[in-house]
């Protein structure tokens, strides 16, 4: 898995509105990066609601939050809207996993990216990163630790 001080992998995936959303297009700005199996499992939604009730906290400190799974756009919108969340979520669908490989966090055991947090600091470098086991819920707490211990943007 990629660690802090390297340089974050740029990438160009589609939200779920089909938009084109560029890591380079966040410069100056902190970027979370929460990596996801899969959208309608059990634990991405218990996961990503978790986000969900702190976005507004992680917006009031700068942080932009960014979802991102091997799941299609349309399939995107559809848990988006189902789940109510107010940050866009990225398809890492073709070709599949080329982000999550480019992290070090795709399985190749399941076809998907691991579960992981990645932070991301306004000049492009990793500054954290978490690796969850595959039925961790990892929880927003942990990005707010690692805004604890950052260095102000």
């Amino acid at each position: 898995m990629i660690e802090a001080g390297e340089q974050a992998p740029d990438f160009t995936l589609p939200d779920q509105g089909g938009n084109q959303v560029s890591l380079a297009g966040f410069r100056g700005r902190r970027v979370v990066l929460a990596f996801y199996p899969a959208d309608f499992s059990p634990v991405c939604t218990d996961q990503l609601s978790v986000y969900q009730e702190v976005l507004g906290e992680l917006e009031a400190q700068g942080v932009v939050l960014l979802g991102i799974s091997v799941d299609g756009a349309f399939c995107h919108k559809a848990f988006r809207d189902h789940l109510g969340l107010g940050f866009p979520l990225l398809a890492d669908f073709h070709p599949k996993g080329a982000v999550a490989r480019a992290y070090g966090i795709w399985s190749e055991e399941f076809g998907v990216s691991g579960r992981a947090l990645v932070m991301v600091g306004p000049e492009g470098d990793v500054e954290w990163a978490h690796l969850a086991s595959p039925l961790e819920l990892p929880g927003a707490n942990l990005i707010f630790d690692a805004l604890d211990q950052r260095t102000p943007a």
